[in-house]
């Protein structure tokens, strides 16, 4: 296969550090990473989000943290639950990091899950009604792209009503900060999921489709956002991939198995995930994706050692991309 020209980010593991230390005494793993990361010139760095459902730090304060210490690789959220948040406060913290990063941040969003016990527990100290999650999320999106341009902004909402409200400082692009939103083509609100991206957002982010449903999802956002007009060609269609490296397939599959269930509690989407095993096969799968229509490949290591995984993902796999 000939080399793409797909993106690549690495999905920094703030709730891994959790995992293997429940408490660490400092966050350096994660700086120490990121700077890895953008040292071998891949695109973006990226972190997830929960509050307890899944023990992380929180994204925004850790993103500032690595714009620090880095220049120029993007920061990302994947993916961010965006409607657990009230989003005049959320655009206050996105433009900050947005300033303090140089305009290198993107988000990543997805309206969230409450298929455990824990996530609906989340939802609900956050006295956010779980049934409204997707509906939030819709004009969470169009409030926090008005109030970032800086000038005076209304919006009479479902869920909230603002009146010429000004937000300051502005986010450090005239186009804001792009946002990405999950979709998922297998699920059965996938096509809904899809004219929600074609309409708001400014690419998609999935995690569990294959590279045949990955293909189907990127033809239909591209299908809609064509009939509404917008541009194709700027659209970011990304893929999150959760892989193990090990020669030893049946070790990396423990490891990922370790991983997961801690992640977890439960392996929950069986071989969606992966692949787990040698560079080749990674490698392969993710041109895989590519060839389907992924501009940017974020990956996530299942696994307790991730600056190893790192290594040999930069040695081995990266540069085969």
């Amino acid at each position: 296969m000939s080399k793409s020209q797909v993106k690549l980010g690495v999905l920094l593991p703030t709730r891994g550090l959790l995992l293997k230390d429940n408490r660490p005494n400092n966050a350096d793993l994660i700086l120490k990473l990121a700077q890895r990361v953008e040292s071998a010139n891949l695109d973006s760095v990226w972190v997830g989000d929960s509050l307890f459902a899944k023990p992380r730090l929180e994204p925004f304060t850790i993103l500032a943290a690595i714009a620090s210490v880095t220049e120029k690789v993007r920061l990302g959220t994947a993916v961010l639950l965006m409607a657990l948040r009230h989003p005049v406060l959320l655009a206050q913290t996105i433009a900050t990091v947005d300033l303090i990063s140089n305009g290198r941040l993107v988000i990543a969003a997805g309206a969230g899950g409450a298929f455990n016990k824990e996530q609906q527990e989340e939802w609900k100290v956050s006295g956010v009604s779980q049934k409204s999650r997707a509906s939030r999320l819709e004009e969470m999106i169009q409030v926090l792209k008005g109030l970032g341009t800086g000038e005076p902004f209304s919006f009479p909402g479902r869920h909230f009503n603002l009146s010429e409200i000004t937000m300051r400082p502005a986010v450090a692009k005239g186009s804001g900060v792009p946002i990405l939103l999950a979709c998922h083509w297998r699920s059965n609100v996938g096509k809904t999921q899809a004219a929600r991206a074609s309409k708001l957002a400014d690419g998609i982010i999935s995690i569990s489709d294959t590279p045949e449903e990955y293909m189907g999802l990127v033809s239909e956002v591209n299908s809609q956002m064509r009939l509404l007009g917008r541009e194709v060609d700027d659209f970011e269609s990304s893929m999150y991939l959760t892989v193990n490296i090990n020669k030893d397939k049946a070790l990396a599959q423990i490891n990922a198995e370790e991983f997961l269930l801690g992640y977890y509690g439960a392996n929950i989407w069986g071989d969606r995930w992966g692949p787990f095993g040698d560079s080749q096969e990674i490698r392969d799968r993710m041109l895989e994706y590519s060839e389907a229509g992924a501009k940017t490949l974020i990956i996530r290591f299942a696994s307790l050692d991730p600056e190893r995984q790192l290594d040999t993902f930069l040695n081995d796999i990266a540069p085969f991309i």
